[in-house]
């Protein structure tokens, strides 16, 4: 068989372009985010080098910033701790009873490609109160539970927790669809032998099934939780982090503190904690599914 051998040089020519441009795209903005963390600057006119000065406000005296970066590590958590498993768990109930699991599939993941806008206006339509229509408190005062009827979404004590609902069910259809990929490439070999040791259902799944899709489950976990802690959009159209900021995520305090109250620099450094956190989160958990696949390899 002849094997085409190419150069270094040849090759990195090739790279070269593609790097320079993701470097451009991604690197460069961080750079440039960190430098105007350390600027009291609106965005327009002149520019003022305050140094930590914005980070030390950040931590110590916004009222605001504490509170939305527990939310959005509730909300993270959320994702990993029963969006992740469930979605596993619907992904072997698939596998296993349903012969022509592809409409099935493809049905969970119809969430996933409809905008956010109409995500949002929807599920703004179902927690709209009884008299404008909601759906949900009609279903209340239907089972006669009047008084778990609330006003969802301008609540401070339940508004969060309706968008983590919303979060959770809108990207469960992608999360079934990556394990269930993963599942589907086991070799049924392997389940046919475990069974005549005496090994099916949940306990095959258990010791065959989790373990062989380790590196897909890790995939899910840090998409689930890069994309819990970059949540946005969908809070922006639901409640734009209202009432009385009641339900702001670290990426809605920016844009307010970014692109509302003109404090440009401000937000560049919330910008900026929030590249470091990801960072950091995801070298934790690359190495905790490191340690995760030695103890089953």
């Amino acid at each position: 068989m002849n094997v085409l051998k190419v150069s270094k040089w040849t090759i990195a020519a090739f790279v070269l372009p593609a790097l320079l441009l993701y470097a451009c795209l991604v690197f460069v903005p961080i750079i440039v985010s960190l430098y105007s963390g350390l600027l009291d600057w609106n965005g327009i006119g002149t520019s003022k080098f305050v140094g930590l000065g914005n980070f030390t406000k950040l931590f110590f005296s916004d009222p605001v910033f504490w509170p939305s970066v527990r939310r959005t590590l509730v909300l993270a958590l959320l994702s990993m701790g029963i969006q992740i498993p469930f979605a596993l768990f619907v992904a072997i109930l698939i596998n296993r009873y349903i012969k022509r699991p592809n409409f099935l599939v493809s049905s969970y993941f119809l969430p996933v490609i409809l905008s956010v806008v109409i995500i949002g206006q929807l599920w703004k339509t179902i927690y709209n109160p009884s008299a404008m229509g909601g759906m949900l408190n009609q279903i209340l005062e239907g089972l006669q539970l009047q008084g778990w009827t609330r006003a969802w979404l301008t609540d401070p004590k339940v508004a969060t927790y309706a968008l983590y609902f919303v979060a959770l069910w809108q990207y469960l259809g992608y999360h079934v669809l990556i394990q269930f990929t993963g599942i589907r490439n086991i070799p049924s070999e392997i389940y046919e032998a475990a069974k005549l040791d005496g090994a099916e259902g949940f306990k095959a799944d258990y010791h065959i099934t989790f373990p062989m899709i380790i590196p897909i489950f890790k995939i899910s976990v840090v998409l689930a939780f890069i994309g819990s802690l970059q949540s946005f959009d969908l809070v922006m159209v639901m409640t734009a982090g209202g009432p009385a900021h009641a339900t702001d995520v670290i990426s809605t305090h920016m844009y307010h503190m970014s692109f509302l109250s003109l404090k440009y620099g401000y937000g560049s450094a919330i910008a900026a904690f929030l590249v470091v956190f990801c960072l950091l989160a995801t070298l934790v958990i690359n190495l905790m599914f490191n340690r995760i696949e030695k103890r089953y390899s």
